[in-house]
């Protein structure tokens, strides 16, 4: 089996190899390189050092090695979606749309094609039975990583492979350590996809501007400060703000008048939802369509976190929603509800909540 196996630098992305290696593949290892230098927000891009560090261990294991270039199709489409979903007050999700159109998009397109997989570094699995491919939660439901894969098409998920999906993160470092891998004691990323170290509001604002608007107490309506744009604010942000006399927490947007709605106090109720509403709901697997009429019962994500909530599924008139057990905080139209069967194993699909 041919293996094209996506190596970033990271921990584990590079154990994978290893891990492959062990079970008979020989995988041929890519590095992508999305070049921001010259890009506002720009603060120290790790690329050269994770070159290093995937050159190393491709030698190490004596696998082929190419470093592939997608920036134009990176900027074409994740950052085109960025901007685009900023700029209508939503609330993007770079990284879900990175492994979308990317990782499994433009990358498969133009050298995963030769490739019977490509194998990631996630924190997932792949179910294979008799009605297809599913994608699975990981062994270790702590750093589980479906949320970022649950918009892949039922094609990406048939190619893809998730290495370490079966092994826990402890276990990641310890085998890094083992291998003598230069990644071993690298922390965890928290960059968005490709971008390493970079000044969110700073790259925003590039493509946004500045806007003065009001923040105004969503319960009484008396304004309490200024914003420089709604785009650099999100539903359940307490953060940034500078108001004194908080907590504070942006609850609403008004994109029409640029207004942030905000609320004082611990978790207030404005903030809390009990009806979770989506946009282009996607089923991974089309035979789950039959499988989750309206009314069953499921759990689900609003956000990339080890916990999941239970709920309903609400379906009719073309459109997916969730009625949760109990109202869930921080709904920000624009990001992603990944939906799960009840036993937390099965990432059924996913949609994009709205407020429509």
């Amino acid at each position: 089996m041919n293996i094209a196996a996506l190596v970033s630098g990271g921990v584990d992305s590079s154990v994978m190899v290893p891990v492959l290696i062990e079970q008979g593949y020989d995988p041929h290892i890519f590095y992508i390189q999305i070049s921001m230098e010259d890009e506002p927000g720009f603060m120290d891009c790790p690329s050269e050092e994770d070159i290093e560090i995937t050159t190393y261990i491709a030698r190490k294991y004596n696998c082929k090695f190419d470093v592939v270039s997608l920036h134009k199709e990176y900027w074409d489409t994740v950052v085109a979606y960025t901007i685009e979903s900023v700029k209508k007050g939503l609330t993007p999700n770079p990284d879900v749309m990175c492994n979308l159109l990317i990782k499994f998009g433009s990358f498969e397109e133009k050298y995963g094609k030769d490739f019977d997989k490509i194998a990631t570094g996630h924190y997932a699995r792949v179910l294979h039975d008799e009605k297809g491919f599913h994608l699975r939660t990981a062994y270790d439901r702590w750093k589980d990583q479906t949320y970022f894969l649950s918009r892949i098409t039922y094609h990406q998920l048939s190619k893809a492979m998730f290495p370490v999906g079966d092994i826990g993160k402890d276990d990641v470092r310890r085998m890094a350590e083992k291998h003598q891998l230069p990644s071993a004691s690298r922390p965890d990323s928290q960059g968005i996809c490709f971008l390493g170290k970079i000044n969110y509001n700073e790259f925003i604002r590039r493509y946004t501007g500045e806007k003065e608007g009001d923040i105004v107490e969503l319960e009484t309506g008396k304004k309490l400060g200024k914003h420089k744009g709604y785009w650099f604010h999100t539903i359940g942000q307490r953060r940034g703000l500078g108001l004194s006399q908080g907590p504070w927490f942006v609850v609403k947007k008004d994109p029409e008048s640029n207004i942030i709605y905000v609320s004082n106090g611990y978790d207030p109720v404005s903030q809390y939802s009990s009806l979770i509403k989506t946009d282009d709901f996607l089923f991974i697997n089309e035979n789950d369509r039959e499988k989750y009429p309206n009314g069953s019962e499921i759990t689900f994500k609003v956000r990339h976190q080890p916990e999941f909530n239970e709920g309903i599924l609400k379906r009719g008139n073309g459109r997916v929603s969730v009625k949760p057990a109990e109202p869930v905080a921080g709904i920000a139209p624009g990001q992603f509800l990944a939906v799960y069967d009840r036993e937390m194993e099965i990432c059924i699909g996913n949609g994009i909540m709205t407020e429509k």
